[in-house]
């Protein structure tokens, strides 16, 4: 069976986040064919071009942590109806030097909870319009909008709820066909890839 390395980014700096309990619980139910490793985001410095010479290690360790995963999966809070400053401290800095996207063409996924009704439909959709300008596909649906209940959460990942505990399975399942899909499609010889005059 084939196996896929999913990184992935816990958008809150906070030692109790919500979102680290929900990275836990999506690690738990997600099919065995993905291998999950989270890359840190809390000792980056701000981004600014002057590093672009010569990134520091915690740089270029987030950078390689993208480029050797097949799939990035984002598990964040909504901050003022946006993205995390240090989320998007990170993507900016994967994103950089210019011509060196390490996100492009890796498949993603978007997920957040909080406290909120509405989730994190807001930081989702701003999420949406970045990862698109860095060419990096997205599994649009399902999509999970998450109001954390904290009786429905173990701290180690455990989900108490059974239809919650089904609903982010069913997206687990989801986001590892997508990463196939695109992944298949991204492959050397892929019918796609070829030139017209070539593959007639």
């Amino acid at each position: 069976m084939a196996t896929y390395k999913i990184g992935y980014f816990v958008g809150s700096l906070a030692k109790a986040s919500i979102n680290r309990t929900l990275s836990q619980a999506l690690v738990r139910l997600a099919p065995e064919k993905l291998e999950f490793t989270e890359i840190p985001i809390g000792d980056l410095p701000l981004y600014s071009y002057d590093y672009d010479a010569d990134f520091p290690p915690q740089a270029r360790a987030l950078k390689d942590g993208i480029e050797a995963s097949d799939g990035i999966l984002f598990i964040s809070p909504e901050y003022n109806r946006s993205i995390p400053g240090a989320l998007k401290n990170a993507i900016d800095w994967g994103s950089r030097p210019w011509g060196t996207n390490s996100f492009a063409r890796k498949p993603t996924g978007i997920i957040g909870a909080s406290p909120g009704s509405i989730g994190t439909a807001v930081m989702q959709s701003s999420m949406r319009s970045v990862l698109s300008f860095l060419d990096a596909p997205q599994l649009n649906a399902p999509e999970v909008y998450l109001q954390f209940d904290a009786d429905a959460f173990g701290l180690d990942g455990e989900v108490r709820n059974e239809s919650t505990e089904a609903f982010l399975r069913h997206y687990m399942d989801e986001y590892c066909a997508f990463v196939e899909r695109v992944l298949a499609a991204n492959a050397p010889g892929h019918i796609g890839d070829q030139d017209p005059e070539t593959s007639k």
